[in-house]
């Protein structure tokens, strides 16, 4: 048992190692997926502090690594939007090349980095997105739930 999970892990690591300078890829969530939102306490280096208050509209969860180029790219894009939002938007940060972010990238279930969950007020994944995330494409995404 331990060895297939070992073999899993390695599989979706290694598809997230050779996907890192990949292509993007916009991807609609799977039919009935129910994820909940963890309250994490991320590093500060992954994370930077931000007041949120506790019922976010939007949960942004990024999927990735400190040492992947185009997940040092959206690391700005991120800091942007918890300055901008807040109140309104929760930005959490998952480094999948760490003990804890390989048991994300399972939950998560993704397949390359960076990958970009969405997750409405009540935790339900509404949109997912892989690969690098343009801001002004991203926000398009947080307003459908009623970022303003």
């Amino acid at each position: 048992m331990i060895k297939i999970i070992n073999l899993t892990m390695a599989s979706i690591l290694l598809f997230a190692f050779s996907a890192c300078a990949g292509e993007s890829k916009d991807q609609t969530p799977s039919p009935g997926a129910k994820e909940t939102v963890k309250v994490e306490k991320a590093a500060a280096k992954e994370q930077a502090p931000a007041k949120i208050k506790e019922n976010p509209k939007v949960t942004f969860v990024e999927l990735g690594s400190v040492n992947c180029i185009p997940c040092k790219q959206m690391k700005p894009i991120m800091e942007d939007i918890e300055k901008e939002y807040p109140t309104q938007v929760k930005v959490v940060f998952h480094d999948v090349w760490t003990q804890k972010g390989k048991l994300d990238a399972e939950k998560y279930k993704i397949r390359l980095i960076p990958t970009q969950v969405f997750l409405d007020s009540l935790g339900k994944e509404y949109f997912r997105h892989e690969g690098f995330f343009p801001k002004e494409e991203l926000v398009k995404i947080l307003k459908q739930k009623g970022v303003k």
